[in-house]
């Protein structure tokens, strides 16, 4: 691939170790002074390790010819176990490193297809708008389905790369970000931008299959796409502004279906996946939240603190009474209703649980979303051909 081509170049220098077999974390020195640590899921680790010239700040290691990703070259000299294991940077396998070209991995995570969580969220609000201009007795339509798929992992993939070339330097001080792509320099910004315009290119030939109704509003998205990472800056409040942008296919895939937009039906429906969204992204806001106080990131976590299960549970309350008002409208029968009550019991398992003091649980929680959005779309389709 043409992409390939515009990545650093790997030292083949290498130094070869043998040690025993570790079952998940295996630490080694390669020199007085640094260390690496590679996690891996296979059990146990090889023992012949290759490791990278140490010339370079972060190199992918092989381990008897599996590829397990890039970590940290990390100074420990005068350091305790605690604070080295604190600064420690890992990248985790995924399958990916398993299974892709050495190339094109920075890129493939940078579009954050090794975490498909993003492209659900993004693609369910779309799934429940073409299930519900789906005629009585019928199954959805297939292709648009398939349309609206692709469509859904193109622009996340965009999306994710605007944020990163955006917020480039606000990463690099967030514990959590501070291994992507363009912020630890693996990518530099022209080739994020070459990038996003690949991206937004196939994403131009999905539009264009779709009717010019549709076409006219898909397009009028980027806007809101392109200034979303903007508003951490701005406001409190920047997961309503991601609610606006993730769930715009709400209008757009009963427009691909119908030609035109009916408000009675499809306002409802993008207002409960707007209100969705708050629910989940302050969640996961939560993961970051000192971080952001220290470089002066706004997000309703902050907002909330302490009150947030309170805010998130009349959030959700509003997600299905908006839900349940789309389904009346759209005149649809009760297996859906029937399914407003079990995605009710997973929003309120989820909210109350949640212990917003842990990043894994906070990230548990916010994954488990694509569930949410599984259960509306079933209740949908089921109550579509049972009409």
């Amino acid at each position: 691939m043409a992409i390939a081509l515009w990545l650093p170049r790997i030292s083949r220098s290498t130094t070869r170790r043998f040690l025993k077999p570790s079952s998940s974390l295996t630490l080694f020195s390669v020199s007085h002074s640094h260390n690496y640590i590679v996690t891996s899921n296979r059990s146990p680790i090889p023992r012949l390790f290759t490791v990278p010239n140490q010339s370079h700040g972060r190199e992918w290691v092989s381990v008897s010819e599996v590829r397990l990703g890039y970590v940290s070259h990390i100074s420990t000299a005068g350091k305790s176990d605690e604070n080295r294991s604190r600064d420690a940077q890992v990248a985790d396998v995924s399958w990916i490193d398993l299974y892709l070209p050495r190339q094109i991995h920075p890129y493939v995570r940078l579009a954050r297809l090794d975490k498909p969580i993003g492209t659900w969220l993004l693609a369910w609000p779309c799934m429940w708008s073409i299930s519900l201009a789906a005629n009585p007795g019928h199954l959805p339509d297939i292709k648009m389905m398939t349309l609206f798929g692709c469509g859904a992992l193109l622009l996340r993939g965009a999306g994710c790369t605007i944020n990163d070339l955006l917020d480039r330097d606000i990463d690099t001080m967030v514990e959590r970000t501070k291994l992507r792509p363009v912020a630890s320099g693996i990518i530099t910004p022209f080739q994020g931008i070459c990038f996003l315009g690949f991206q937004l290119l196939l994403g131009l030939g999905i539009l264009l299959q779709l009717n010019n109704y549709s076409r006219i509003l898909g397009a009028s998205s980027l806007l809101l796409v392109f200034s979303y990472p903007l508003m951490k800056r701005l406001t409190f409040w920047p997961q309503a502004y991601l609610g606006l942008t993730f769930n715009w296919g709400a209008l757009l895939g009963w427009a691909a279906v119908k030609g035109n937009i009916d408000p009675a039906i499809v306002l409802p429906l993008y207002a409960s996946g707007v209100f969705w969204t708050l629910v989940y992204d302050t969640i996961y806001a939560h993961q970051d939240k000192e971080d952001d106080v220290r470089v002066g990131i706004k997000s309703t976590a902050l907002r909330f603190g302490d009150l947030t299960k309170q805010w998130n549970m009349g959030f959700g309350a509003a997600c299905i009474s908006s839900l349940a008002l789309s389904g009346y409208n759209a005149e649809i029968g009760w297996p859906f209703y029937a399914s407003l009550v079990a995605a009710s019991g997973q929003l309120a398992w989820q909210i109350s649980t949640v212990d917003l003091s842990s990043r894994d649980d906070c990230n548990k929680k916010f994954v488990s979303n694509k569930w949410f959005g599984a259960i509306i779309f079933s209740g949908i389709v089921l109550a579509r051909i049972s009409s």
